[in-house]
């Protein structure tokens, strides 16, 4: 059973950058099987996934987030981290970190999920 775990500041200025992280438990972020995701949810709208980061390292980006965006891991402690820069109002959201056995850009296909935290970007 794969436990994911997020933490990060929840509240973050206009134009800072953003820092999560994802404990994971119950599987090793470098076994083959599993895909290991960021997903976010705004207030009134469906989950948006972000990016991934595979068992092997290799990254894939949502394309309209890319150039902000960057997901990497410490395999000696089983974490994988979101890196998000010049952040928005609208970058307001929770922030999940999933778990697939697909290499998957849809939030659907995760089926482990943390339970999330919430990140406010105010001045």
């Amino acid at each position: 059973q794969v436990q994911l775990q997020e933490s990060g500041p929840g509240l973050v200025k206009p134009s800072q950058t953003l820092s999560l992280t994802c404990a994971v438990a119950g599987e090793a972020i470098t076994n083959y099987v599993y895909a290991w995701s960021w997903i976010r949810q705004s207030p009134g709208k469906g989950p948006e996934w972000m990016g991934v980061i595979a068992y092997d390292g290799g990254t894939y980006y949502s394309p309209s987030l890319k150039s902000r965006t960057s997901i990497s891991r410490d395999n000696a402690v089983n974490t994988v981290y979101l890196q998000m820069n010049s952040l928005k109002p609208e970058d307001t959201a929770v922030y999940y970190c999933g778990a697939s056995n697909k290499y998957s850009n849809r939030a659907r296909d995760y089926n482990y999920w943390g339970q999330g935290t919430q990140v406010t970007v105010s001045s």
